[in-house]
């Protein structure tokens, strides 16, 4: 009797170690991929970090109601960076000792370089959502970072200038202009930028006045950009400051075009100008119009889940979206959160993506980490009646056919 007591012992013990392999395997299998959320969700930059923290909630919403990723939800671990350098790289290096297996977001080009560097150290990859600086994709190239492990959705500055100098320069025959950009890092490379992109046409600004973050007086740098006869204001700067720019030059009744960066969509600066915003013109990767079904079931779900019809920035919460989009697919074709295998997931997505800015087919390679590398996928836009819309109808045509 004892070997048979002995033997159903056995069997019994291996059944409750297999029923305990399987619930373990389903707990690890449910395990939410974590991934960290970073931008300013307070001051100045806000109205940027809250758009693409939306845009984002919304796509990994729409993520998860499929199966989320590897059979495993997504779990948005969020921080406020405060759109501060030294801030930016404390929340980052606080996130990936809590397990991030990816970064989406940062939205300041300053945050981003102080910040990024912590994912390249620890092999995890990082989609950037919003930050515009030229140089966020090339800080790790080889040969001396053999892999780059940041990459970026949002147009970068260096096509954003060409389009600004083009708008003044050749399309409203502009050739005097002055450039107004701010202290951080994001004005100083943008101000750069621009004055290459006029130099390719064997121009120079005619002035160039740099100005700080909350700087309420305006004026003084205005009289001395009309005073040398500028024909136009090209601005890198966010949107209290701008709006600050735009009510000067009211004030002054000086009557010139205001064409700058992406930024002069902000709410805070369309709301700040008021009816001194209206004809700014800026480069869009997005304008809040449903011209395709794609982007009109975005602009419905962000209604459904904030309430209102306006995105305070709708190229950052575009933006956002569609990153969270790439970053889940990359996911799913490695098979694996490791963040090698995600960032060569990423430089070789074989399934297309269809995002709301574009439908993106190989976004990315090894040698290049831009998913917006022409003009031509970027759209003017120019504020009428408190909104932005298309500021150039061939804009809207091929925004209808995308």
């Amino acid at each position: 009797m004892a070997p048979t007591v002995s033997l159903r012992l056995l069997r019994h013990a291996c059944a409750l170690l297999a029923a305990w392999l399987w619930v373990s395997a389903q707990a690890v299998a449910a395990e939410p991929v974590r991934v960290a959320v970073t931008g300013p969700f307070t001051g100045g930059s806000s109205p940027m970090g809250l758009s693409m923290r939306e845009g984002i909630r919304i796509a990994v919403a729409e993520i998860n109601a499929r199966g989320g990723v590897l059979g495993r939800p997504l779990e948005l671990i969020e921080r406020d960076d405060e759109a501060r350098n030294e801030r930016g790289a404390q929340v980052v290096q606080e996130l990936i000792k809590e397990g991030v297996v990816a970064g989406l977001g940062i939205v300041n080009t300053g945050v981003a370089l102080a910040s990024q560097r912590f994912y390249q150290q620890a092999r995890i990859p990082v989609i950037t959502s919003v930050a515009t600086g030229s140089l966020i994709t090339k800080q790790f190239l080889p040969p001396q970072h053999p892999e780059n492990f940041v990459f970026r959705v949002s147009a970068n500055d260096t096509l954003q200038a060409a389009m600004i100098v083009e708008e003044a320069v050749e399309r409203q025959g502009l050739r005097r202009v002055a450039i107004f950009h701010d202290a951080t890092n994001y004005g100083q490379l943008g101000r750069e930028d621009l004055e290459q992109a006029l130099l390719a046409r064997g121009l120079h600004p005619v002035a160039v006045e740099r100005f700080q973050l909350r700087q309420a007086d305006m004026l003084t740098p205005l009289r001395r950009a009309r005073a040398a006869g500028a024909q136009a204001v090209l601005t890198y700067g966010i949107g209290p400051e701008l709006a600050q720019i735009a009510n000067g030059m009211a004030r002054m009744g000086w009557k010139v075009p205001l064409i700058g960066s992406w930024t002069l969509a902000m709410s805070n600066f369309i709301d700040n100008a008021g009816p001194n915003a209206e004809g700014a013109r800026m480069p869009q990767t997005f304008i809040q119009e449903p011209t395709t079904e794609r982007r009109a079931s975005f602009l419905a779900a962000w209604k459904e889940k904030t309430g209102t019809e306006r995105i305070p920035v709708p190229p950052a919460a575009a933006q956002g979206y569609d990153s969270a989009l790439l970053l889940a697919a990359a996911i799913e074709q490695a098979g694996s959160t490791d963040g090698d295998r995600i960032r060569e997931a990423l430089e070789d997505l074989r399934t297309p993506v269809h995002g709301v800015i574009m439908r993106y087919h190989r976004p990315f390679s090894r040698t290049n980490h831009e998913t917006i590398t022409d003009t031509r996928d970027i759209s003017m836009g120019e504020v009428r009646n408190g909104q932005v819309v298309f500021a150039r109808d061939e804009d809207r045509q091929r925004a209808t056919q995308q």
